[in-house]
This record gives C-alpha cells, sequence and structure tokens, in this order.
C-alpha cells in the first residue's frame, strides 16, 4: 500500500503551490489526494509580485479535479495534510467539518504542512496559539491575533506543523517536509 498525503484546497486556491505539491509528492512516491468541498473541477489561481505594487496580482491557473470531498476523507490513511494558500483558506476557515478535520490531523500526530494563506485553516481550527509559524505576510495579525509566534523565514517548523510564506519558497519548504516525512508517524 502507498504511503497517502491529502492535499486541501478549493476554488481559489494557488495554481503553482497546488500542482507543485501533487507532483512533487507523486515523485517521492506518495499518493497526492486533492481534497475540497465538492468532487469537481477546482478553478484555482495564480499569485505573482510586481514591482510597484503594495500586494501579489491575481490570474487564472490551471485547473485541477479533486479526488475526494471533505467527507470522504479518513484521516488514519494519510501521512499529513498540505493546506494550500491562494484565497480559498479565505472562505474554507468557515467550513467546521474541514477544521474538525485539521484538528483530527492535529490530535492524531500527524504532519500539518501549510503554504502561504493556508495558515488560515490552521488558525481558525484553533490550533495556532504558542505556535511559531511563517506565511505570506499580509495574513500575519490574523494569526498572531489567535496567539501564532510570526517568524520571518523561508520555512518554519515547529513540532509537526511546517510553514512556508509563499510558493517562492518551496525549495526549501519541501526540503523539510521531506525530511519530516522519514520520521516515523504515530500508529
Amino acid at each position: 500500500m502507498s504511503k497517502k498525503i491529502l492535499i486541501i484546497t478549493g476554488d481559489g486556491g494557488e495554481s503553482y503551490e497546488t500542482w507543485f505539491a501533487v507532483q512533487r509528492f507523486q515523485e517521492a512516491g506518495y499518493e497526492a489526494l486533492v481534497a475540497a468541498p465538492t468532487k469537481k473541477r477546482l478553478n484555482l489561481v495564480m499569485h505573482d509580485f510586481e514591482p510597484g505594487w503594495d500586494t501579489y496580482k491575481e490570474s487564472p491557473g490551471y485547473a485541477i479535479e479533486s479526488d475526494l470531498t471533505f467527507a470522504d476523507i479518513k484521516v488514519p490513511d494519510y501521512e499529513g495534510v498540505v493546506l494550500i494558500g491562494g484565497r480559498a483558506p479565505e472562505y474554507l476557515r468557515n467550513n467546521r467539518q474541514l477544521l474538525d478535520i485539521i484538528r483530527e490531523f492535529d490530535s492524531r500526530e500527524k504532519w500539518i504542512f501549510s503554504i502561504c494563506h493556508g495558515i488560515q485553516l490552521f488558525a481558525a481550527a484553533g490550533l495556532a496559539k504558542n505556535k511559531r509559524f511563517t506565511c505570506y505576510e499580509h495574513v500575519r495579525l490574523e494569526v498572531e491575533a489567535v496567539g501564532g509566534q510570526f517568524v520571518k523565514s523561508d520555512v518554519v517548523r515547529d513540532g509537526r506543523l511546517v510553514s512556508c510564506p509563499t510558493w517562492r519558497e518551496q525549495p526549501a519548504f519541501y526540503r523539510e517536509v521531506f525530511a519530516c516525512l522519514q520520521q516515523p508517524v504515530p500508529a
């Protein structure tokens, strides 16, 4: 049986973060499954940074099919979960079923990997208090407001939470992710 990684996103999720996660885990021998509120073709977006802009710009991105819905998720089947950034976390953080899933990953001491705005889901699940993290700079106050501590770094690991600011830091992020996955996961 192959090892599985769960990738959480939805419409408005960051295209590059999603596709890179799927392909990176597949090439490492994992079954990477994309979960969303419904099983459908997801409309992803691309964010980029332009000189002179105070924040990122958004363009349509590559689409991806979700493999399963939140209702289909069985947390014990997965080594960890990747919380994708983009705009999807803005509305997914209101999905109580998803927040319970993230809490279950935490309570089972499984890995939680967060990119960019994905940290909004971790915070909404009530798990950020006293945790060190990094994320897109304009989301940090949201996590600090619930007791998290922002660290300006390409990647931050605090226990079983690994976070990075944006898709630009994915090389450092995935080096840490795969180092973590080499460690045993509790039964």
